[in-house]
């Protein structure tokens, strides 16, 4: 792993708790030397996690849609801030730009963010690692959510080791880095269509 993408909101949330992961995670990174991909903003949990990268020595890239530059403003301060035209373009980029994916607590944008990477890698568009680092459990729900999507038969049991998880930055980029991605077969066969 050279770089990992962290997704994140552009609000601080209510908990202190939510910046404090946020600045460790990204002095874990640098620390670590890799690069930090992120949304390219300086508000929130995003202004959090890039500014410890960058205060530990370590290469933060940024991508922003032109459109949010003002709204989400973009970090002046960064090693690389690409400026893209959508969305769809931001994510590609990121995702293009990373060797694995860490959610942060964050609002509706984090979720899908994470949701539409962790697609891809269920469908084997990519095979890197998608993790969630779960503060003061904010995504509890969530990882009950996978569990009853796997019980109901939506996710192949298999499946559901795709979603790293952990409280502690440190160890949940170790188990990135120890990721192997699961051997599975088709979930459905063409004779079962």
């Amino acid at each position: 792993m050279r770089s990992v993408c962290v997704f994140c909101g552009s609000s601080s949330g209510v908990r202190p708790a939510y910046s404090e992961a946020a600045r460790h995670l990204g002095a874990a990174i640098a620390g670590r030397g890799l690069r930090l991909v992120y949304g390219g903003g300086k508000v929130g949990l995003m202004e959090a996690v890039a500014d410890a990268a960058l205060g530990a020595g370590g290469e933060v890239t940024g991508v922003i849609p032109k459109a949010l530059l003002e709204k989400e403003i973009g970090h002046g301060g960064l090693t690389e801030l690409h400026v893209v035209g959508s969305m769809h373009e931001r994510k590609k980029t990121m995702a293009d730009l990373s060797d694995g994916f860490i959610a942060l607590p964050g609002g509706y944008g984090t979720l899908e963010e994470f949701m539409e990477v962790l697609s891809w890698a269920q469908l084997s568009i990519h095979e890197k690692p998608c993790a969630l680092l779960d503060v003061e459990g904010f995504f509890k729900p969530l990882r009950k959510l996978f569990d009853l999507a796997v019980a109901e038969g939506f996710v192949h049991p298999d499946h559901r080791s795709l979603v790293l998880e952990n409280d502690e930055p440190e160890s949940l980029l170790d188990a990135m880095e120890r990721y192997t991605p699961p051997r599975t077969k088709k979930w459905i066969s063409p004779e079962e269509l």
